[in-house]
């Protein structure tokens, strides 16, 4: 275990967005568009748009920039014909890709994934070919390392596991339907919560040496770095090694 950890794959995603705030704000925008085409402008009767919400304000996404992109999907006003579509395939040593996107035009995003893949050594597949490997789950990272104080605290919320770093953070996995009541109650208990996310966990992991890491980063950015691709998920479990 010494090395591998899925904090190594945390800390190279927010790297990344660190470093790429216009693109964030570009798929942020998507996602609440999306959200409030999909569940309605009402924030308090739409889970998936109050978590779009808190990421963007979480983003430093400007008012404004918010409000424009939550009417033109509850208006459905040149929100376009945004479709969310899912993609699956294999990247260096076999690794496992989940990737979440949304397009107006499936064959270009088909057919810029599938170059992504291609160049790494990697392969795209069909629908089923890793999906079943995948979970969607609520995550919740917060700057508490006490883990029996958060199971008595959150035991009846119907937590599912939790994990410690080293550095005094704990990721919180829920139901997806949970996350918004799990993170009110850390909120309510002074718990500072850094980041809620809705992700695909995987149920089998493939623990990658610095090389083989950097060959499935390279492949990861790839993608991220497409217009039409809003997540990117695997089953790797980078070495620290390899993140820069």
């Amino acid at each position: 275990m010494a090395g591998h950890s899925k904090w190594a794959n945390i800390k190279h995603r927010k790297g990344r967005q660190d470093e790429k705030k216009q693109k964030i704000f570009s798929k942020l925008i998507r996602e609440l568009t999306v959200a409030s085409k999909l569940g309605g402008s009402e924030v308090a009767d739409n889970p998936r748009l109050r978590l779009a919400l808190d990421k963007a304000l979480g983003a430093n996404m400007p008012k404004d920039t918010i409000e424009r992109a939550i009417a033109r999907g509850s208006g459905d006003n040149d929100s376009g014909n945004l479709e969310e579509i899912s993609y699956e395939g294999y990247g260096p040593n076999g690794v496992a890709v989940f990737i979440e996107a949304m397009s107006d035009n499936k064959n270009r995003t088909v057919a810029e994934i599938r170059h992504a893949f291609s160049k790494a050594g990697g392969s795209l597949g069909t629908g089923g070919s890793v999906g079943y490997l995948f979970k969607k789950k609520g995550q919740i990272i917060v700057r508490e390392s006490n883990q029996e104080k958060l199971l008595d605290l959150l035991i009846s919320e119907g937590i599912e596991d939790i994990e410690s770093s080293d550095e005094e953070l704990t990721i919180i996995y829920t139901d997806p339907n949970s996350i918004h009541n799990t993170k009110n109650a850390l909120l309510k208990e002074s718990i500072e919560v850094i980041e809620t996310e809705i992700i695909m966990d995987s149920s089998q992991s493939i623990k990658l040496n610095s090389e083989e890491t950097e060959k499935v980063l390279n492949l990861i950015e790839s993608l991220e770095d497409l217009d039409d691709v809003q997540n990117v998920f695997s089953n790797a479990e980078f070495s620290l090694e390899g993140i820069n």
